[in-house]
């Protein structure tokens, strides 16, 4: 358990005075954030301040320490919370605009739209219907057909579209 003493006067609180401290900060604030690193760098800071503070009565050093770590805890989860909301605002902004990866994964999907109907029947209708959010189980019921037979479509469609793309990349100049 750490020595608590009191400086030796109100403007001379020294490192070690401070430094006592370290391992009761450390348990205030290892349960209000979420990692030791967090946690060492709160207690760090506060003893810092409290280190460069000119005027600080050292008969209230202990609950200076707790009231600056704990304002320092609230500071992190307020930057926290600052950084996600900026991070939503620019995301929403970015999410207009068009990028490389966009345009190829349109292209591809048309590719693909074009893949699919290649195929015959069944295999068709079920990748359509997949395509348009209806569920494996769903194109059965309204087809009535078995599961099984509509998720054996399902998989065959698929495994013809995987061979037109491995074929395409093969063809494609390299």
């Amino acid at each position: 358990m750490a020595r608590h003493s009191t400086c030796p006067s109100p403007a001379q609180c020294s490192w070690d005075d401070i430094s006592q401290h370290r391992d009761r900060l450390m348990r205030l604030v290892r349960r209000r954030l979420p990692s030791l690193q967090d946690a060492e760098d709160c207690v760090q800071e506060t003893m810092a301040r409290a280190a460069a503070h000119s005027a600080l009565d050292g008969s209230r050093l202990g609950p200076f320490l707790t009231s600056v770590a704990l304002r320092l805890c609230t500071d992190f989860y307020r930057d926290l919370e600052r950084r996600r909301r900026l991070l939503e605002r620019t995301a929403f902004l970015d999410a207009s605009g068009t990028t490389e990866e966009d345009v190829c994964d349109e292209d591809f999907g048309k590719w693909l739209l074009d893949q699919v109907q290649q195929l015959r029947g069944r295999e068709q209708e079920v990748i359509l219907a997949r395509a348009k959010g209806i569920s494996t189980a769903e194109f059965a019921r309204i087809h009535n057909i078995s599961l099984k037979a509509a998720e054996a479509a399902f998989t065959r469609g698929r495994a013809r579209l995987r061979t037109a793309c491995v074929k395409a990349m093969e063809d494609a100049p390299g």
